[in-house]
């Protein structure tokens, strides 16, 4: 029987170089699938994909175009954008103080707290749109002195619009920035409070800009969400074509009568997601990576 040859390299002075531990086989970095895997993954990515193939093939391309200018088609669009970007500030102006308490402050039932805060992400819309009536309606515990005491009638409006999608969008914003205030090194906010500076001028200067990519990212989530949103104004804001009748409301009625307005109106909503992917791709959606 020949011995082993020694395949480890000589030095010049004779003796043994070790090995490089660079070249030793990293199972994590080797480029085959294995198929228990793969093929889940291939039928998943198919499931996720093949839905969105259908809207671009049975997309009426030609006539696109005619059917995006339409008046309704316009007042819709215009009204999903101006409710969803006031849900969006309504959603910075409560939401980030809000998140800044569950995050940084300690007090009996935070935990509660924060589960009802989150609550919406889970509710079903619906339930979420009748849950706004019981509250804000004519009759409702709020909105019976609304009425009664400032004429204020909040359901069936374009306020109500941005009323309930506020309530459906402004948990993705707590959830997301609360997160940050978590993460964010207190160390500079403790040297900007040594050197005189006051606790608001702190949260302005400091630890904002500190959060700014998980901020702008959790606006980002908001507006898409918020923009989306059908069952809960629908049921608490109702179908009225310039007033209350937002895009996936839109979509869901011409549905019914016209196909094509409805894959038209798809591919608008379908194209604004893609532009809030392709906008947080880079610095707010890579998980796992250094930042």
């Amino acid at each position: 029987m020949s011995a082993r040859p020694d395949r480890t390299r000589a030095t010049p002075s004779g003796a043994p170089r070790p090995r490089d531990p660079r070249r030793v086989a990293d199972p994590s970095q080797r480029g085959g699938v294995p198929w228990p895997l793969g093929l889940p993954a291939l039928v998943t990515v198919a499931f996720l994909l093949l839905p969105l193939a259908g809207l671009l093939v049975r997309a009426p391309w030609r006539s696109l175009g005619r059917l995006l200018v339409e008046s309704q088609v316009v007042d819709a669009l215009r009204l999903s954008l101006i409710c969803a970007s006031a849900a969006t500030v309504l959603s910075l102006l409560f939401g980030v103080p809000l998140a800044w308490v569950l995050a940084r402050a300690t007090f009996r039932g935070r935990g509660l707290l924060r589960a009802a805060v989150t609550l919406p992400l889970v509710l079903p819309p619906v339930v979420g749109g009748v849950a706004l009536l019981l509250a804000f309606g004519r009759r409702g515990i709020v909105g019976q002195y609304l009425d009664s005491w400032f004429g204020i009638t909040l359901p069936f409006s374009t306020v109500g619009v941005v009323i309930a999608e506020t309530f459906v969008a402004m948990p993705f914003l707590i959830v997301t920035v609360e997160g940050a205030f978590r993460t964010a090194d207190r160390g500079y906010e403790e040297a900007a409070a040594t050197l005189g500076a006051s606790r608001l001028t702190v949260f302005r200067r400091v630890t904002l800009p500190l959060i700014g990519p998980s901020l702008v990212a959790g606006s980002v989530l908001c507006w898409a969400r918020a923009l989306g949103e059908f069952g809960a104004t629908i049921t608490f804001a109702g179908n009225f074509p310039g007033r209350t009748q937002t895009m996936p409301i839109a979509v869901y009625l011409a549905l019914e009568s016209d196909p094509e307005a409805a894959i038209a109106l798809s591919l608008v909503l379908l194209a604004v997601s893609i532009a809030v992917l392709v906008g947080l791709r880079d610095r707010w959606l890579n998980t796992g990576t250094a930042a």
